[in-house]
Parts: C-alpha cells; sequence; structure tokens
C-alpha cells in the first residue's frame, strides 16, 4: 500500500479462486481488516476510484475472471473535517473492539449540528475512544459511531459503533427491529389502557399505534399524522401513579424509531412527559403554576433509556444492558410519593382532641390544622348551608332568630327521637367531607398537616394506612391517631369543661364505636392522662406525636424506594425475544431520532 496525504492506494492480484466473484464483494473482503463496510467499498468503486488491470471500473457488480491486477484508491480517511475530541466524562456502560455503550446524562446533545458544533456525546466519545478517528474508524462525517440518537435532554443507554463494519450491522440491526429498547418515562396524569389500541385486558397496559410525521406547520416539531405519515408504534406498562393522580411512572417500549415517537405519542393521549414544553406546554404551564419542589424538578422531559437488548454484531452474544435513571428522576418521584401526610385525630367525646390539636398548633413546626366541630359550627351558623338543609328538613322551628341552628333545641330533639340522627348525619357529613377533601388539597404540598375528625370510623372514611403497616387502602387519612382518656377523667372534669349533662354524654357515646373498638382502629394512641397544658401536659404528647409521625414519613419513603426498585428489576428482567438480524443492506429503514 502506498499512501500521499490526498489518497491511499491499495493493490492486489486475484486468483481463479476469485473468477466470478463481484468487485465490491472481493474488495470488502481484501478492507475488513481496515474496518472498511461494503457500502464505503460500493461508493468508492462508483466515484472511480478502482482499477481492473490499469482500467477504471465504476461498476460495483463486475465479475472477476481471475488473475487480474487490481488497485483501489480512494482519498485518505483524514481528521481534518472531524469533530474537535473533547476532555470531558463518559460513563460507559460497556466498551470491547468493536461498539460501546454510553450513559447519556441530560443536557448533552448527542452529536454535532449547525446550531452545536461541538461539546457533544461525539467529541467526547473521540476523546475517549481514539478509534474513531477517520483514519483508524473508516467513517467520516459529524457523526462517527453514532447508529440511534437521544434527545439533549433524554438520559440514558446509547449504543456507538467503533469501526465501520459495526456501524453497517448494528444500522441494519435497529433497520431490522432486532434491537430491544426500553425506556422509563414520567407522565402526567394517569394513562388508561382504554384511549389506546391495546390487546391485552390488562388495564395497566397499552398499545399506541398512530402513524408520525412532520408537523405540518412547526417544522422543528413532530406530530401524529393520520393521513402520510410513517408507521409508528409504542407499547406502556403503568408502574406506578402518584396518590393524586398529577403523574404516572411508565415502562415504555418502541417498536419503531421515529423522531420524537415517545413524546408525541404521549401527548397525543393526552399524557404528555412531564418537564416537555415542546409537546406538552398547557401541562407543563400548569405543572409549573403549583411552584414549590415538583416545578423546580420539571427542567427536562423525564425520559431515561432504561434497558437495552441487541446482538453482538460480530460474535452473536446477546448484549442485555441496564441504566437506572439519574438523581433528579428519583427525586421527582420522591416528591410524589411524599406527598402530606393527612393525620386524623379521633377520639371518644370528652377525650380532649380539641386540646390536642391546639396543642399541636402551638408548636415550632406546628402543621396546618382543622377541626370538623369548627366546620359544623360554621356550617350551623346565620347563612350557613347546614343551617338551610336542616331548616328544609326538620322545619324553621330549629333556628334561632339570627337564622341559624339552635343547637340546643337541635340536640334535645335528638334525645327524644334518636331515628333522626341519621338523617342529620346524611345531611352534615357530606358538607364536612367535602370541608376536609378541600383542606387536605389545600395543604397539599405540606410534610404534614393535621385534622380533628370525632366521627371519622363511624362516617366510614377510614384511614389510608390501616393497621398493616405499609399495606395502605383507600380512605381519608394516611394516619389515624386516637386520643384516649382515663374514663373517670372523661366522665369528670372533661365532661365539665364542656358544659355537658351526664344524659347528653351518654348519647354522644351511643352514637360512636365503642372506646376500645375505636382505638384499635387506630395507627397510633395518644394517652391523655395529664393535664391539659405544660410540659407535662398535651404539649409534650403534641411535641411526641410529631416526632413519631416524621418517623412514619421516613418509613414511608424507604418502603417506596424499595417498592420502586422491585419495579426496576422486573422491568429489567423481562424476557425479551431478538430475532436475529437478516435485513439486507438495501432495505434499511431506520431513523436515528427515535425519543
Amino acid at each position: 500500500m502506498q499512501n500521499t496525504p490526498e489518497t491511499q492506494r491499495f493493490e492486489r492480484t486475484s486468483t481463479p479462486d476469485d473468477a466470478g466473484t463481484r468487485l465490491d464483494q472481493f474488495w470488502a473482503r481484501e478492507m475488513a481488516a481496515e474496518g472498511v463496510s461494503r457500502e464505503r467499498v460500493k461508493e468508492w468503486i462508483q466515484a472511480g476510484f478502482a482499477q481492473i488491470s490499469g482500467k477504471t471500473c465504476c461498476k460495483p457488480g463486475q465479475r472477476l475472471e481471475g488473475d487480474e491486477k487490481l488497485a483501489l484508491t480512494p482519498p485518505a480517511l483524514t481528521s481534518l473535517n472531524a469533530p474537535k475530541s473533547e476532555d470531558a466524562p463518559l460513563d460507559v456502560i460497556y466498551r470491547d473492539v468493536d461498539l460501546a455503550v454510553i450513559n447519556k446524562p441530560a443536557g448533552l446533545t448527542t452529536h454535532p449540528a449547525p446550531g452545536q458544533p461541538d461539546r457533544t456525546l461525539v467529541n467526547r466519545l473521540l476523546h475517549h475512544f481514539p478509534e474513531l478517528l477517520p483514519e483508524r474508524s473508516g467513517m467520516e462525517g459529524e457523526r462517527p459511531g453514532i447508529v440511534h440518537r437521544l434527545d439533549k435532554d433524554t438520559t440514558g443507554l446509547i449504543v456507538v459503533a467503533l469501526n465501520e463494519g459495526t456501524r453497517l450491522a448494528l444500522s441494519a440491526a435497529f433497520a431490522a427491529r432486532s434491537v430491544s429498547k426500553t425506556y422509563l418515562a414520567i407522565v402526567h396524569g394517569r394513562p388508561k389502557s382504554e384511549i389506546v389500541d391495546q390487546e391485552a385486558g390488562d388495564a395497566n397496559t397499552g398499545r399506541i399505534d398512530l402513524p408520525m410525521g412532520r408537523h405540518p406547520t412547526i417544522r422543528t416539531k413532530m406530530a401524529v399524522l393520520p393521513k402520510g405519515g410513517r408507521e409508528a408504534r409504542t407499547s406502556w406498562r403503568r408502574l406506578w401513579t402518584d396518590r393524586l393522580g398529577r403523574a404516572s411512572l411508565m415502562a415504555v417500549r418502541l417498536h419503531t424509531g421515529r423522531t420524537h415517537q415517545i413524546r408525541v405519542h404521549f401527548a397525543h393521549i393526552g399524557h404528555a412527559l412531564v418537564g416537555d414544553p415542546v409537546y406538552g406546554p398547557a401541562q407543563h404551564a400548569n405543572w409549573l403554576a403549583q411552584g414549590g419542589m415538583l416545578a423546580a424538578l420539571a427542567s427536562r422531559q423525564m425520559l431515561h433509556a432504561f434497558r437495552l437488548a441487541l446482538r453482538h454484531p460480530q460474535t452473536g452474544q446477546v448484549l442485555d444492558l441496564r441504566s437506572d435513571p439519574p438523581g433528579d428522576f428519583f427525586a421527582l418521584l420522591a416528591a410524589l410519593e411524599a406527598d402530606c401526610q393527612r393525620v386524623v385525630i379521633t377520639g371518644m367525646p370528652g377525650s380532649g382532641k380539641s386540646a390536642l390539636l391546639r396543642a399541636l398548633a402551638r408548636q415550632p413546626d406546628a402543621p396546618a390544622v382543622f377541626s370538623a366541630d369548627a366546620s359544623v359550627a360554621a356550617l350551623y351558623a346565620p347563612g350557613g348551608d347546614g343551617a338551610a338543609l336542616i331548616a328544609r328538613s326538620f322545619g324553621r322551628s330549629l333556628l334561632d332568630a339570627d337564622g341559624g341552628v339552635d343547637r340546643p333545641r337541635l340536640l334535645a330533639l335528638l334525645l327524644d327521637k334518636p331515628a333522626l340522627r341519621r338523617e342529620l348525619e346524611d345531611i352534615i357529613h357530606p358538607l364536612v367531607e367535602h370541608a376536609l377533601k378541600a383542606f387536605w388539597a389545600e395543604h397539599a404540598s405540606e410534610p404534614v398537616c393535621v385534622a380533628e375528625v370525632p366521627l371519622f370510623l363511624e362516617a366510614g372514611w377510614r384511614s389510608g394506612a390501616g393497621n398493616a403497616k405499609g399495606s395502605p387502602t383507600e380512605g381519608l387519612a394516611d394516619v389515624l391517631v386516637g386520643l384516649r382518656c382515663p374514663e373517670d377523667k372523661r366522665q369528670g372534669a372533661m365532661r365539665l369543661s364542656r358544659g355537658l349533662a351526664p344524659e347528653a354524654l351518654a348519647a354522644f357515646d351511643s352514637w360512636q364505636w365503642p372506646a376500645g373498638r375505636k382505638l384499635a382502629a387506630c395507627d397510633i394512641v395518644v394517652d391523655n392522662d395529664g393535664g391539659l397544658d405544660g410540659p407535662d401536659g398535651l404539649d409534650r404528647r403534641a411535641r411526641e406525636l410529631l416526632d413519631a409521625l416524621k418517623k412514619l414519613r421516613q418509613e414511608r419513603s424507604e418502603r417506596f424506594q424499595s417498592r420502586l426498585d422491585a419495579l426496576l428489576n422486573a422491568v429489567a428482567g423481562e424476557a425479551l425475544e431478538l430475532p436475529e438480524d437478516d435485513t439486507p443492506d438495501a432495505e434499511l429503514d431506520w431513523e436515528e431520532d427515535e425519543t
């Protein structure tokens, strides 16, 4: 071989065994050691760089006769026009002589472009993998080794070819759809399978089969195009949704590789990716408007290339690689899980529930508080909804001169006709429930808030935590706190402080669960066996309660992390079938920007 700075010259002599062999096949075989693909050889022959016995031949399919003098003089591959290398960190998940798999961070463009000539993944690759330089890899241009692409703010696994032969083989594998790609995405809301084309009956899985193409008016965007779009298929499984239904963690499989496919498909069904202002502008604006940690963590689209499985183009070995999401992805999930700890205080009449609520409100880190008794008082006040409904159901005789409920008269009626209590509860309980839900919603971004609800259990609202730790059920509270007071104190000093007659307290008791059953249903029991105020009374109990609630929040966070680990392990362990790649070069249908 003789080289000049501008050209290379390769010389061979064919043998009788080469008779009938195509010219491009001959040179592809001879150039394999140089990392030059058959496609590149074809280009060189068609450009007039091949000679047979001193005569130029531009036909790749020319058959050899044997015993010819052959020459190939392609232009020299140099680094003059290659992107510049950049000494910057690179997280290499796997590498061998043919390929590497990189864990791409957010904020890094895959390859140079007119608006981003440097500081890309390719620039870093050229520093860490000098074998990608054109004179060594046989690959020219601004994208050496790149066979697929991740968006700038998409994180995760990307495979890179380290020579031209591997590049062509990997491109064919992507075109043949014999590369398995699984992504993790956080999307707005809770996707339901009935709004997409789905094969399985599982409500947590679905398929999106909607053709895509360039947006008809905004050329920088992609869109679903019922007519004229290219086939685009996405399957998904919902892994988790936060309690308030604000966002869901999805495992997403790509069956085609269209530009922005995942982002476009989920936006089209109404569940754009969290942090994606391009395809979910309204949802993104509403998300930012809530402020706080959730808004701060949505600085990019929440999409991560989690799992990549393919057959090694040279060995045939299956490479099945995994990369867990970066910290901001996990932080957003944790923030969604750590919504407000909803605490309800309940107990028998006269046990000191209101006093404990006031003690909590006196603490330096006092939580927001809600009183069902105060809510009922507002409903019974002049102009209140409760007063109007009671007058409609029981007559205006139960109202005082100002139009509010005459509570002594109402109590006398209930003592005289106990059956009317259920009718009254059917009127008042839904109104209190509505007020309680509004209170939870108002303080959803706070660590903890507390409501005093005497008839919480009797109303059927139940606790969301239950007594089986870590096994939450649906309900209007996460933690139910019961207040236990010695019976002699409850019937004595506590009753007198409220001005209740013994028969009135007995009636109130009869409307509630027995004390033992009520406390057994609670997650935490606080003893009110001391004074109501001061360091030796409920102030100390309030401090202890807040500490116990904080510990429960920490345990909840740990349980969620364990659950999340199990979910990701399950996704990484799902069985895959990788077909053999036998797609001819001429049938390549590959689109590189797949997210």
